[in-house]
């Protein structure tokens, strides 16, 4: 019987833990799935400098800063970083490019300096290309890299 009791007050101890996490930490209880992640980071949406126009620095709890968003969806011409080719692919899903294609991508991404890596996924979005996931990945990598995450 005190076995038994031991037992159920345990897991109204656990219970209640994972019930207090829950609720502080915002979850909503959905499972991300591979697929929804790759059709969020698709929409990459990054800010030119990683603060808004206002001076204010961004809160650094997101890998994109939602204040350099506002800023960023004002700029109406993509800037270009000697990458015009990629122009062909705007539309494209993600997931249909061929090897040789996918090293199209890799070889700008590789030829930015760090300060450009943000800017030209803005370009990137802004011109309605989807990266491969491969190289959209590597990005993801370089852009937290860039922001000390």
């Amino acid at each position: 019987m005190i076995v038994s009791l031991i037992i159920l007050g345990s897991l109204l101890g656990l219970g209640a833990i994972c019930y207090a996490h829950y609720r502080l930490s915002g979850a909503d209880g959905r499972n991300e799935k591979a697929d929804d992640r790759s059709e969020k980071t698709a929409d990459i949406q990054v800010e030119a400098a990683g603060t808004a126009d206002s001076g204010e620095v961004c809160c650094g709890q997101h890998i994109v800063c939602e204040r350099g968003l506002m800023s960023a969806a004002t700029s109406a011409t993509p800037e270009y970083f000697d990458d015009e080719e990629l122009d062909v692919y705007s539309g494209r899903p993600a997931d249909s490019y061929t090897g040789a294609e996918t090293e199209q991508f890799r070889d700008v991404l590789v030829t930015l300096r760090s300060d450009e890596v943000i800017a030209w996924a803005h370009s990137i979005q802004q011109r309605g290309i989807n990266l491969p996931t491969e190289v959209r990945d590597e990005l993801m990598m370089l852009v937290a890299e860039s922001r000390g995450i």
